[in-house]
């Protein structure tokens, strides 16, 4: 089941953030102050009676670009498809409210990220080096949602 996160999430949302993400998981603060910015754009899968894996995405304030900020699913439940309904669902929300572009960047060599945004239809528009630090390459990539 796929349902936007609610305030009693946080706790779970932060464990399953450092399960999926163990280097790059989101400190709780920042973690709950993107839950209240926003909150429409944070849901969650519950798997087996259990949260299993999230997506977060910001949409700019004139509502015509999203960014994923978070796409993860903790290792058991992966290769069976919730990712790909995580992001499915996201985008029909996204789409519902006539954003019209999202973007999203991912590690070069995140293969299996890489494979799911390209079936969806993303493609690659940059090549980012140090875009999150020092050694923290990203690919930058695009999905029109008009037209």
């Amino acid at each position: 089941m796929i349902r936007v996160a609610g305030e009693s999430d946080l706790v779970q949302l932060s464990r399953i953030d450092h399960e999926i993400f163990p280097h790059d998981a989101y400190p709780f603060f920042v973690l709950r102050q993107l839950f209240e910015v926003h909150g429409e754009r944070f849901l969650v899968l519950d798997c087996d009676s259990r949260m299993s894996g999230y997506s977060l995405l910001a949409t700019t304030p004139d509502g015509k670009q999203s960014w994923v900020l978070g796409l993860g699913v903790v290792p058991h439940a992966r290769g069976v498809g919730h990712g790909r309904r995580l992001m499915v669902e996201s985008l029909d929300r996204l789409s519902a409210d006539r954003v019209a572009e999202v973007r999203l960047s991912v590690e070069p060599g995140n293969a299996v990220a890489l494979n799911l945004y390209e079936s969806l239809g993303f493609s690659r528009v940059d090549h980012r080096p140090d875009y999150f630090g020092a050694g923290s390459d990203r690919l930058i990539l695009r999905l029109s949602l008009s037209g």
